[in-house]
Protein backbone atom coordinates (compact mmCIF):
# COMPACT_ATOMS: atom_id res chain seq x y z
CA UNK A 1 0.00 0.00 0.00
CA UNK A 2 2.87 2.35 0.86
CA UNK A 3 4.51 1.65 -2.52
CA UNK A 4 1.26 2.47 -4.30
CA UNK A 5 0.98 5.76 -2.42
CA UNK A 6 4.55 6.70 -3.34
CA UNK A 7 3.87 5.88 -6.97
CA UNK A 8 0.78 8.11 -7.01
CA UNK A 9 2.76 10.97 -5.47
CA UNK A 10 5.53 10.53 -8.01
CA UNK A 11 3.09 10.63 -10.91
CA UNK A 12 1.33 13.67 -9.47
CA UNK A 13 4.47 15.75 -8.99
CA UNK A 14 6.64 14.62 -11.89
CA UNK A 15 4.36 13.59 -14.72
CA UNK A 16 4.34 16.19 -17.55
CA UNK A 17 1.08 18.06 -17.92
CA UNK A 18 -0.47 18.89 -21.24
CA UNK A 19 -0.64 22.60 -21.97
CA UNK A 20 -3.53 21.90 -24.31
CA UNK A 21 -5.54 20.37 -21.45
CA UNK A 22 -4.87 23.42 -19.28
CA UNK A 23 -5.29 26.24 -21.79
CA UNK A 24 -6.76 24.71 -24.93
CA UNK A 25 -3.52 25.67 -26.73
CA UNK A 26 -0.80 23.22 -27.82
CA UNK A 27 2.85 23.64 -26.83
CA UNK A 28 3.71 24.61 -30.38
CA UNK A 29 0.98 27.24 -30.41
CA UNK A 30 2.14 28.62 -27.06
CA UNK A 31 5.55 29.48 -28.51
CA UNK A 32 4.01 31.00 -31.64
CA UNK A 33 1.57 33.13 -29.61
CA UNK A 34 4.25 34.23 -27.17
CA UNK A 35 6.64 35.57 -29.81
CA UNK A 36 4.45 38.52 -30.98
CA UNK A 37 4.55 40.00 -27.48
CA UNK A 38 7.92 41.42 -28.49
CA UNK A 39 6.32 43.46 -31.28
CA UNK A 40 3.19 44.31 -29.31
CA UNK A 41 5.27 45.79 -26.48
CA UNK A 42 7.17 47.87 -29.02
CA UNK A 43 4.02 49.16 -30.70
CA UNK A 44 2.21 49.88 -27.44
CA UNK A 45 5.08 51.89 -26.00
CA UNK A 46 5.82 53.81 -29.20
CA UNK A 47 2.21 54.82 -29.79
CA UNK A 48 1.39 55.60 -26.16
CA UNK A 49 4.53 57.66 -25.61
CA UNK A 50 4.03 59.46 -28.92
CA UNK A 51 0.47 60.47 -28.04
CA UNK A 52 0.59 60.81 -24.24
CA UNK A 53 4.19 61.24 -23.19
CA UNK A 54 4.08 58.06 -21.09
CA UNK A 55 3.63 54.39 -21.77
CA UNK A 56 2.41 51.14 -20.25
CA UNK A 57 3.62 52.03 -16.77
CA UNK A 58 1.10 54.86 -16.73
CA UNK A 59 -1.70 53.05 -18.55
CA UNK A 60 -1.56 49.35 -17.66
CA UNK A 61 1.52 48.66 -15.49
CA UNK A 62 0.42 45.09 -14.79
CA UNK A 63 0.97 44.26 -18.47
CA UNK A 64 4.56 45.57 -18.41
CA UNK A 65 5.36 42.93 -15.80
CA UNK A 66 8.07 45.04 -14.19
CA UNK A 67 10.17 45.15 -17.37
CA UNK A 68 12.61 48.04 -17.88
CA UNK A 69 11.30 51.42 -18.98
CA UNK A 70 11.90 52.03 -22.71
CA UNK A 71 14.97 54.08 -23.56
CA UNK A 72 14.46 57.45 -25.23
CA UNK A 73 10.68 57.34 -25.74
CA UNK A 74 9.00 60.75 -25.69
CA UNK A 75 5.86 62.63 -26.60
CA UNK A 76 5.71 63.61 -30.26
CA UNK A 77 4.76 66.99 -31.71
CA UNK A 78 1.58 65.74 -33.39
CA UNK A 79 -1.31 67.65 -34.87
CA UNK A 80 -4.63 66.94 -33.14
CA UNK A 81 -5.95 64.54 -35.79
CA UNK A 82 -2.78 62.44 -35.96
CA UNK A 83 -2.55 62.36 -32.16
CA UNK A 84 -6.12 61.07 -31.98
CA UNK A 85 -5.33 58.26 -34.41
CA UNK A 86 -2.07 57.30 -32.69
CA UNK A 87 -3.73 57.34 -29.27
CA UNK A 88 -6.35 54.91 -30.55
CA UNK A 89 -3.54 52.68 -31.82
CA UNK A 90 -1.81 52.82 -28.42
CA UNK A 91 -4.88 51.68 -26.52
CA UNK A 92 -5.51 48.98 -29.13
CA UNK A 93 -2.03 47.62 -28.44
CA UNK A 94 -2.80 47.51 -24.74
CA UNK A 95 -5.75 45.27 -25.61
CA UNK A 96 -3.52 43.09 -27.77
CA UNK A 97 -1.09 42.58 -24.92
CA UNK A 98 -3.92 41.69 -22.57
CA UNK A 99 -5.43 39.24 -25.06
CA UNK A 100 -2.15 37.42 -25.65
CA UNK A 101 -1.16 37.33 -21.98
CA UNK A 102 -4.56 35.98 -20.99
CA UNK A 103 -3.89 33.03 -23.31
CA UNK A 104 -0.19 32.40 -22.68
CA UNK A 105 1.96 33.24 -19.67
CA UNK A 106 4.25 35.38 -21.75
CA UNK A 107 7.06 37.50 -20.36
CA UNK A 108 7.74 40.97 -19.00
CA UNK A 109 8.43 43.90 -21.30
CA UNK A 110 11.93 43.52 -22.76
CA UNK A 111 14.33 46.43 -22.92
CA UNK A 112 13.28 48.65 -25.83
CA UNK A 113 15.26 51.47 -27.39
CA UNK A 114 12.80 53.99 -28.83
CA UNK A 115 15.22 56.90 -28.90
CA UNK A 116 15.37 59.35 -31.77
CA UNK A 117 18.92 58.10 -32.35
CA UNK A 118 17.72 54.54 -32.98
CA UNK A 119 15.15 55.68 -35.52
CA UNK A 120 17.70 58.06 -37.02
CA UNK A 121 20.22 55.28 -37.55
CA UNK A 122 17.57 53.08 -39.14
CA UNK A 123 16.54 55.89 -41.48
CA UNK A 124 20.16 56.58 -42.44
CA UNK A 125 20.58 52.92 -43.35
CA UNK A 126 17.34 52.94 -45.32
CA UNK A 127 18.09 56.03 -47.41
CA UNK A 128 21.76 55.15 -47.82
CA UNK A 129 23.26 58.30 -46.37
CA UNK A 130 23.60 60.22 -43.13
CA UNK A 131 20.71 62.65 -42.88
CA UNK A 132 21.42 66.13 -41.55
CA UNK A 133 19.92 67.10 -39.22
CA UNK A 134 19.34 63.57 -37.90
CA UNK A 135 15.87 62.18 -38.51
CA UNK A 136 13.71 62.68 -35.42
CA UNK A 137 10.48 60.64 -35.28
CA UNK A 138 9.09 62.86 -32.54
CA UNK A 139 9.60 66.17 -34.34
CA UNK A 140 6.31 66.35 -36.26
CA UNK A 141 3.38 64.32 -37.55
CA UNK A 142 4.91 63.26 -40.88
CA UNK A 143 8.11 62.07 -39.20
CA UNK A 144 6.11 60.12 -36.63
CA UNK A 145 3.98 58.50 -39.33
CA UNK A 146 7.13 57.55 -41.25
CA UNK A 147 8.53 55.99 -38.08
CA UNK A 148 5.19 54.26 -37.53
CA UNK A 149 5.44 52.88 -41.07
CA UNK A 150 8.25 50.74 -39.68
CA UNK A 151 6.23 49.17 -36.86
CA UNK A 152 2.76 47.56 -37.37
CA UNK A 153 3.55 46.16 -40.82
CA UNK A 154 6.36 43.97 -39.53
CA UNK A 155 4.09 42.48 -36.87
CA UNK A 156 1.29 42.07 -39.39
CA UNK A 157 3.42 39.97 -41.74
CA UNK A 158 4.39 37.86 -38.73
CA UNK A 159 0.74 37.06 -38.02
CA UNK A 160 0.20 36.13 -41.67
CA UNK A 161 3.19 33.78 -41.42
CA UNK A 162 2.07 32.31 -38.10
CA UNK A 163 -1.49 31.50 -39.10
CA UNK A 164 -0.89 28.28 -41.13
CA UNK A 165 1.39 26.91 -38.41
CA UNK A 166 -1.26 27.05 -35.67
CA UNK A 167 -2.92 23.85 -34.48
CA UNK A 168 -5.73 24.88 -32.15
CA UNK A 169 -8.89 26.88 -32.71
CA UNK A 170 -8.21 29.18 -29.74
CA UNK A 171 -4.84 30.18 -31.18
CA UNK A 172 -6.24 30.63 -34.69
CA UNK A 173 -9.05 32.86 -33.42
CA UNK A 174 -6.63 35.01 -31.42
CA UNK A 175 -4.21 35.48 -34.30
CA UNK A 176 -7.05 36.26 -36.71
CA UNK A 177 -8.30 38.98 -34.36
CA UNK A 178 -4.82 40.45 -33.90
CA UNK A 179 -4.14 40.36 -37.63
CA UNK A 180 -7.39 42.18 -38.40
CA UNK A 181 -6.51 45.20 -36.26
CA UNK A 182 -2.78 45.24 -37.06
CA UNK A 183 -3.54 45.27 -40.78
CA UNK A 184 -6.04 48.05 -40.17
CA UNK A 185 -3.42 50.12 -38.39
CA UNK A 186 -0.99 49.60 -41.24
CA UNK A 187 -3.66 50.61 -43.76
CA UNK A 188 -4.41 53.83 -41.86
CA UNK A 189 -0.73 54.76 -41.59
CA UNK A 190 -0.13 54.07 -45.27
CA UNK A 191 -3.23 56.03 -46.29
CA UNK A 192 -2.24 59.05 -44.23
CA UNK A 193 1.23 58.96 -45.76
CA UNK A 194 -0.10 58.30 -49.26
CA UNK A 195 -2.00 61.58 -49.13
CA UNK A 196 1.40 63.27 -48.79
CA UNK A 197 3.31 60.81 -50.96
CA UNK A 198 4.70 63.48 -53.30
CA UNK A 199 5.46 65.99 -50.56
CA UNK A 200 9.08 66.61 -49.61
CA UNK A 201 10.19 65.59 -46.14
CA UNK A 202 12.04 68.67 -44.96
CA UNK A 203 14.92 69.29 -45.06
CA UNK A 204 16.06 66.09 -46.79
CA UNK A 205 14.87 66.67 -50.34
CA UNK A 206 13.19 63.25 -50.46
CA UNK A 207 9.48 62.70 -50.95
CA UNK A 208 7.38 60.68 -48.52
CA UNK A 209 6.95 58.02 -51.22
CA UNK A 210 10.70 57.82 -51.82
CA UNK A 211 11.41 57.33 -48.14
CA UNK A 212 8.78 54.60 -47.76
CA UNK A 213 10.21 52.85 -50.80
CA UNK A 214 13.69 52.92 -49.32
CA UNK A 215 12.46 51.73 -45.92
CA UNK A 216 10.71 48.81 -47.60
CA UNK A 217 13.79 47.90 -49.63
CA UNK A 218 15.91 48.05 -46.49
CA UNK A 219 13.52 45.74 -44.62
CA UNK A 220 13.56 43.32 -47.54
CA UNK A 221 17.35 43.32 -47.40
CA UNK A 222 17.42 42.73 -43.64
CA UNK A 223 14.75 40.03 -43.82
CA UNK A 224 16.75 38.13 -46.42
CA UNK A 225 13.76 36.35 -47.92
CA UNK A 226 12.94 38.29 -51.07
CA UNK A 227 10.35 41.01 -51.63
CA UNK A 228 7.84 41.08 -48.80
CA UNK A 229 7.63 44.82 -48.46
CA UNK A 230 6.62 47.62 -50.83
CA UNK A 231 6.50 51.39 -50.66
CA UNK A 232 3.54 53.68 -51.30
CA UNK A 233 4.25 54.03 -55.02
CA UNK A 234 5.53 51.10 -57.09
CA UNK A 235 6.14 50.30 -60.73
CA UNK A 236 2.94 49.38 -62.56
CA UNK A 237 4.03 45.76 -62.84
CA UNK A 238 3.96 45.50 -59.04
CA UNK A 239 0.67 47.35 -58.58
CA UNK A 240 -2.72 45.71 -58.09
CA UNK A 241 -3.54 43.69 -61.20
CA UNK A 242 -0.51 45.42 -62.77
CA UNK A 243 -2.71 48.45 -63.45
CA UNK A 244 -1.80 50.97 -60.80
CA UNK A 245 1.26 52.59 -59.30
CA UNK A 246 -0.52 53.65 -56.14
CA UNK A 247 0.10 51.12 -53.40
CA UNK A 248 -1.90 52.06 -50.32
CA UNK A 249 -1.91 48.39 -49.29
CA UNK A 250 1.13 46.21 -49.90
CA UNK A 251 0.45 42.74 -51.26
CA UNK A 252 1.74 40.00 -53.56
CA UNK A 253 0.74 39.36 -57.19
CA UNK A 254 -2.76 38.45 -56.04
CA UNK A 255 -2.93 41.31 -53.53
CA UNK A 256 -2.58 38.88 -50.63
CA UNK A 257 -0.64 39.92 -47.55
CA UNK A 258 3.03 38.99 -47.37
CA UNK A 259 4.20 36.64 -44.63
CA UNK A 260 7.32 36.61 -42.51
CA UNK A 261 8.89 34.08 -40.14
CA UNK A 262 10.09 34.96 -36.63
CA UNK A 263 13.67 34.77 -37.93
CA UNK A 264 12.95 37.36 -40.61
CA UNK A 265 11.22 39.64 -38.11
CA UNK A 266 14.14 39.50 -35.68
CA UNK A 267 16.60 40.32 -38.46
CA UNK A 268 14.58 43.44 -39.21
CA UNK A 269 13.81 44.77 -35.73
CA UNK A 270 17.39 44.08 -34.57
CA UNK A 271 18.61 46.04 -37.59
CA UNK A 272 21.43 43.53 -37.95
CA UNK A 273 20.07 41.21 -40.61
CA UNK A 274 20.87 38.36 -38.23
CA UNK A 275 18.37 36.82 -35.80
CA UNK A 276 21.23 35.99 -33.41
CA UNK A 277 22.65 39.52 -33.20
CA UNK A 278 20.41 41.87 -31.17
CA UNK A 279 20.40 45.62 -31.50
CA UNK A 280 18.20 48.33 -32.94
CA UNK A 281 14.95 48.47 -31.00
CA UNK A 282 16.01 45.49 -28.84
CA UNK A 283 19.46 46.10 -27.31
CA UNK A 284 19.34 42.81 -25.38
CA UNK A 285 17.26 40.92 -27.91
CA UNK A 286 13.68 39.72 -27.78
CA UNK A 287 12.24 37.44 -25.14
CA UNK A 288 10.28 34.21 -25.21
CA UNK A 289 11.31 30.73 -26.30
CA UNK A 290 11.65 31.46 -30.03
CA UNK A 291 13.64 34.70 -29.75
CA UNK A 292 15.83 33.37 -26.94
CA UNK A 293 16.62 30.18 -28.86
CA UNK A 294 18.54 32.22 -31.43
CA UNK A 295 20.40 34.23 -28.83
CA UNK A 296 21.60 31.03 -27.19
CA UNK A 297 23.03 29.52 -30.37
Amino acid sequence: MRILSLLICFLFFFSPTSSQEETGVSNSDLDILEFPLNLEYLEAEFFLWGALGYGLDGVAPELAGGGPVPVGAQKAMLDSFTRDVILQFGYQEVGHLRAIKSTVKGFARPLLNLSAETFGEAMNSAVGKTLSPPFDPYANSINFLLASYVVPYVGMTGYVGANPKLETSIAKKLVAGLLAVESGQDAVIRTLLYRHSRSLVKPYGLTVAAITRRISRFRNKLGGAGVKDEGLIVSTIRGAERKTRGNVLAGDWNSLGFDRTPEEILRIVYGSGNESIPGGFYPNGGDGHIAQSYLLE
